[in-house]
């Protein structure tokens, strides 16, 4: 589940602003305007236009002169010292996961995480096949709950059945978990099944509430075109016939697919390791921003 610290942070913030004067005032003000003669208000207009620009030179000269060197930035610096350390007590007292230490240390992937970067890609073989498992820090950043309710609950009326590990496996109804609380963000893992000479599978899931839901599954001849990791590799990948909607398969057809996932590493423990997994990396990479935003503003 998301924590609060990340909810705090990925929250939308809005600022209403509201003008100092009242409607009727500033209609008043208007119609008084509108009655005065033209060579009046033209007048007025440049004694007024010549007052505004001596008043703001004068302001900002006034300004420059009392406000010490580098006061804004000596505030900025230490307020990041305080993020900082806050944030670092975070990390000291929340514990790895559970969920992430032993799928760690199960060894069926290796991990790839650079620091600064928003993906985390797994790696492994099974057989002559390479499996690869891409997903996204930026869920988080990017995630907001009442849109996707709204989606959520337009995909429910549309599809009813289809692939087997949803929101029934686990208990979850409505987007809310056994407890009534709100679910997990939603994660999208980008799947790739290649062998040599025989192209790729790629499948779009999306991993939620401890479980794991196929959205989209695409056979493409060329592996390349499957991890569209070129931009003529995606073009390529735009003009070719990938396969049908998943939900739109045979029910079966559906069940048997993910059994064929399940056995490559795709279960249900990947489906509560990626989400907790993001969460830390998320208050990792927010630390490493501070720290670099402070190391810039001292420079």
């Amino acid at each position: 589940m998301m924590s609060l610290r990340t909810l705090s942070r990925t929250a939308p913030r809005a600022a209403a602003r509201l003008s100092s004067a009242p409607a009727a005032v500033r209609s008043s003000m208007l119609t008084s305007s509108a009655a005065r003669p033209a060579t009046f208000q033209a007048a007025t207009g440049l004694r007024s236009a010549a007052l505004t620009r001596t008043s703001v030179s004068a302001f900002s000269s006034a300004a420059a002169r009392r406000a010490p060197a580098n006061e804004v930035d000596e505030e900025l610096s230490a307020k990041l010292s305080s993020e900082i350390q806050f944030e670092k007590e975070i990390r000291e007292n929340e514990p790895e996961a559970t969920s992430v230490k032993d799928f760690l240390e199960s060894g069926l992937f290796e991990i790839e995480d650079v620091p600064g970067r928003e993906e985390v890609v797994l790696r492994r073989t099974y057989g002559n096949e390479k499996i690869t498992v891409t997903f996204s820090v930026a869920d988080l950043a990017n995630y907001d709950p009442e849109l996707y309710d709204e989606d959520a609950a337009l995909g429910d009326e549309d599809v009813e059945g289809g692939s087997g590990r949803k929101a029934e496996e686990t208990g979850a109804e409505d987007g809310e978990d056994l407890d009534g609380e709100s679910g997990s963000v939603p994660c999208r893992l980008s799947i790739v099944v290649e062998k040599p000479g025989q192209g790729a599978l790629s499948v779009e899931a999306t991993a939620q509430d401890g479980g794991l839901v196929v959205d989209n599954l695409y056979y493409y001849k060329d592996a390349a075109h499957a991890h569209e990791a070129t931009a003529d590799a995606a073009h390529e990948a735009q003009r070719e016939y990938p396969g049908p909607a998943f939900g739109s398969l045979d029910e079966d057809l559906q069940v048997l697919l993910d059994r064929y996932l399940e056995e490559r590493g795709i279960t249900q423990a990947l489906a509560v390791f990626v989400p907790d997994y993001l969460d830390a990396k998320e208050q990792r990479e927010y630390l490493g921003f501070l720290n670099n935003l402070k190391t810039f503003v001292d420079a």
